[in-house]
Order: C-alpha cells, then structure tokens, then sequence
C-alpha cells in the first residue's frame, strides 16, 4: 500500500488537520511540543516523500536549525544564567542558546508540515474548497502554491536545453556564465508571466467564478470523514483546554520556567503526539490491513 491514506479523506479534513499542526507549531514554544510536532512533521515527510525528504532536511532545514540556533545566543543577551561574556562585553546565556534551539526546531517543524501540505493539499482540493466563497483569492493561492514545484522543473529544462549549445551558467568564463544566467531568468521570468495570464484566461473562458457556475467534484463527506473530524478536533481542544488552564506553560526569560508534571499536563502531551503523529499512524494501519489481506488470496 503504498498510496497515502490520509490524502484520499475529505478536502476539509486535510485542511483542517494542517491548520491545527502547522497552529500549534508556529506559536507553541513549548519544548516538548516543539519536539512532537518536529517528529511527526519529519515522520510523516519521510512517509509522503521517501529519500527527497531526507535530501531537503539536509540542504534546507538543517542549515536553517543552525543559523537560527546560532543567530540568537549572538544577539539575545537576556537571562540570569550567564554562561560566558564575549569580547565585547555582552553575555552568553543558557536562556538564548535554548530559545535560540527551540525557534530553529519550530521552523523546521513549519517547513515539515508545509511541504506535506504541498503534498496532500492539491490545488483542485484548495479551489474545491475556496472556489466558491473566494473565487479570485483561491485562484490566486493555488497557482503560488504550484508555482515554486513547476518553476523548478521548467528551469531544469531550460538550463539543459541551454547547456547543449553551450549557454549553460557552468560554460565559459565569469562573464560568460553570468551572461548565461542572466539569459535563462529573462526566460523563466517570460515564461511566468506568460504561464500566469494563460492560466487566468483558461479559468476565465470556462466560467469560473460565474454566479450559479456548477461544479464536478469527486469528494464526499462520508462517515469516516466525520469521525476523524472528531478524533482531531477533540485533540485540539484538549491542547487548547491544556495552554488556556495553564497546565501547559514554558519560560525562556528571565529564566526556565517549566510546568509541572502533572497527569493532565501528560495527557496534554499524549494528545498532541497522537494528533501529529495521525497521518502516519493511519497509513500503516492501512498498511498492515493492506498485507494481511493480502497474504489471505
């Protein structure tokens, strides 16, 4: 089974799920959330996208975790626990070098879970779901959604095809090749703007947009979407219920402050987990049915 299960739930269950994840990842600082959600992003990456992932955590993510991780303690000098004093005076404390730690966590974590949405939530799911209430903004977001994957791919053809006469940015000298590079971003840069009003025109001429236009669509909301709407928001709102009674609370300045650990505060953590860790949970249940009923034939 090697299709992603979760992909194939409802539009407005996958929406759903990445509002709350990507949420909860952008401002939950906690270390222990930022260390679920980081997890279950890089998890469920690794599931959707095999040995890719692994190459962009280590070309992007991993750089970004230690830029971000260094860039603080350098700037930040709050704290009461100093470590060391730099030259110039200024203090290195335990505080920065954890906050600066737990932002370069939470970025990787939004970059995870964004590049599975980039997966999961196709652009006919996005205008299935915005088509109607805003018809020129889903438009819009569904072709910048696109629009980096299918640059990508139409820059490697025009660097190839520019690289068999010879144009290429690694042929010739320095001039050369920035000549060369200047030449293939006029293309792209052509090719964009041409590619985007084709697209508009396209959209424009089958009527969309239009008042009482109607619509194909291929999803349902089924009894098994509603269950796992239920399954995911009671988890949030037990996250939620946790952050709001401040079981669930974490300090970086002026000092490290942590709180207890307590049975609702381990609950609140077992709830998270099990919602970041979902997608892929269900995937190899499916799996394992998958093989099992297959060994019956």
């Amino acid at each position: 089974m090697k299709d992603d299960v979760f992909s194939g739930y409802h539009p407005a269950v996958n929406f759903l799920y990445f509002v709350l994840v990507i949420g909860c990842s952008m401002f939950l600082m906690h270390p222990i959330f930022l260390a679920l959600s980081c997890i279950g992003g890089m998890v469920y990456y690794l599931y959707l996208k095999k040995w890719k992932a692994l190459k962009t955590a280590l070309w992007m993510m991993l750089p970004i975790f230690l830029i971000s991780a260094i860039i603080n303690p350098l700037f930040t000098h709050k704290g009461v626990t100093i470590l060391a004093y730099f030259q110039n005076g200024n203090a290195l404390t335990l505080e920065s070098i954890l906050y600066g730690l737990g932002t370069g966590v939470m970025l990787v974590s939004v970059l995870n879970w964004f590049s599975c949405y980039h997966v999961v939530m196709t652009s006919d799911k996005f205008i299935y779901l915005f088509g109607k209430v805003i018809p020129a903004m889903s438009l819009i977001f569904s072709m910048v959604f696109r629009f980096i994957p299918k640059f990508q791919k139409q820059i490697e053809k025009v660097s190839n095809s520019q690289k068999c006469i010879g144009r290429d940015v690694s042929n010739g000298n320095v001039l050369n090749r920035a000549h060369h590079g200047i030449k293939i971003l006029s293309v792209m840069t052509t090719w964009a703007l041409e590619n985007s009003v084709e697209t508009a025109d396209s959209m424009k001429s089958r009527g969309y947009g239009l008042r009482g236009r109607t619509n194909f669509s291929i999803y349902r909301f089924d009894t098994r979407d509603k269950i796992m709407t239920a399954v995911m928001v009671s988890m949030g709102l037990v996250v939620v219920a946790g952050i709001a009674s401040k079981t669930i609370y974490f300090l970086y300045y002026p000092m490290i402050v942590i709180n207890e650990r307590t049975i609702w505060a381990v609950m609140v953590y077992l709830s998270y987990g099990a919602l970041c860790l979902l997608p892929v949970a269900i995937n190899i249940a499916e799996d394992i049915k998958w093989h099992y009923w297959k060994s019956k034939i």
